[in-house]
């Protein structure tokens, strides 16, 4: 990578979360134990759902490939925070930069993508469904998801090769924790602007084809769930809903603000940035999980059936005895 004079820049240096060796502590300390609870989380959500035959259904398939993208982009960011805590110097070579901004571009954007799907599903499964099984058949779901990954990391590919070309300039300090693609504009001595149009317009298109997805299925959901007489009925459709809408509060309201306002101060996009690339991955699944009685009682049941197993086993050692 060329800077302004020629020269060859090898590495940024991140300016971190603090610089208080005490802070840093207590910091890696709190990244270790949302990190730790993000994998946990993540990775138990798609065991329960491949083991309990209950949940065989698509929207629990759309959950455990959402489940599977909130690991993927928390372990993009997290892992290299908690080194660099632990580091006298915080600075991440030019390649790992690069790879880190496409796979957070790519995760983003395959998460944005699905969480419209999933509004898609929820839509048909309330408004329609007698049809439901007909319409979400597996080859449709699985199209779907390929779809999506497909979209973020074609989206990533065309923003992370137009930055590759930048230069650099000597001030090549990051104020922030991890590589950004806005970020990366502001150190550039580059001309930039095709560079913020590319991310722009990409961000948009993702947000507006997305949010209209999203908000053309929850206008139908309202209006079908208003229709139904019963009490109990609206409780539980809605109830279906509900976890979806935060992960989407929590979602829309961090990551495009942060790609679509790139001019944010630097503060703000700390925090923006925080939410959605760790706050969001470690509350999705509790909040599916806490929320969802399918989940819950999913859970349990596999919970016994391994405290069964266990005791089985304990009592044939015995017996071998």
């Amino acid at each position: 990578m060329a800077l302004g004079n020629n020269s060859i820049i090898t590495e940024f240096i991140l300016l971190g979360l603090s610089a208080d060796p005490h802070i840093e502590v207590l910091l890696f300390v709190l990244f270790l134990g949302i990190y730790l609870m993000t994998m946990m989380g993540n990775l138990m959500m798609p065991l329960v759902i491949k083991v309990d035959s209950h949940l065989h259904s698509p929207m629990y398939f759309f959950l455990s490939h959402l489940s599977f993208i909130d690991f993927c982009l928390s372990s993009v960011t997290v892992p290299k925070i908690l080194e660099n805590l632990l580091s006298q110097r915080i600075s991440i070579s030019v390649e790992c930069c690069f790879t880190q901004v496409f796979f957070v571009f790519a995760t983003g954007g395959t998460e944005a993508c699905l969480l419209s799907v999933m509004a898609c599903d929820r839509y048909v499964a309330i408004c329609h469904p007698l049809i439901y099984r007909k319409i979400m058949s597996k080859q449709l779901c699985g199209g779907l998801v390929w779809a999506s990954w497909g979209l973020g990391f074609l989206d990533a590919l065309i923003n992370i090769l137009l930055a590759w070309n930048l230069d650099f300039c000597k001030a090549h300090v990051m104020p922030h924790f991890s590589c950004e693609l806005p970020s990366l504009f502001s150190l550039s001595c580059s001309d930039v602007s095709t560079n913020f149009a590319v991310m722009i317009c990409s961000a948009i298109l993702h947000a507006l084809g997305t949010l209209v997805l999203i908000f053309f299925s929850y206008a139908r959901i309202i209006s079908t769930i208003l229709s139904i007489s019963s009490t109990i009925g609206r409780s539980k459709a809605f109830s279906t809903c509900s976890s979806h809408l935060i992960a989407v509060s929590f979602f829309y309201g961090s990551a495009f603000l942060c790609y679509l306002m790139p001019t944010l101060s630097s503060s703000l996009e700390f925090v923006f940035s925080m939410q959605y690339s760790v706050v969001t991955p470690l509350v999705n699944p509790l909040v599916y999980s806490l929320k969802n009685k399918e989940i819950k009682a999913a859970l349990k049941r596999m919970l016994q059936k391994g405290f069964t197993i266990a005791q089985i086993a304990e009592n044939r050692q015995r017996m071998n005895r």
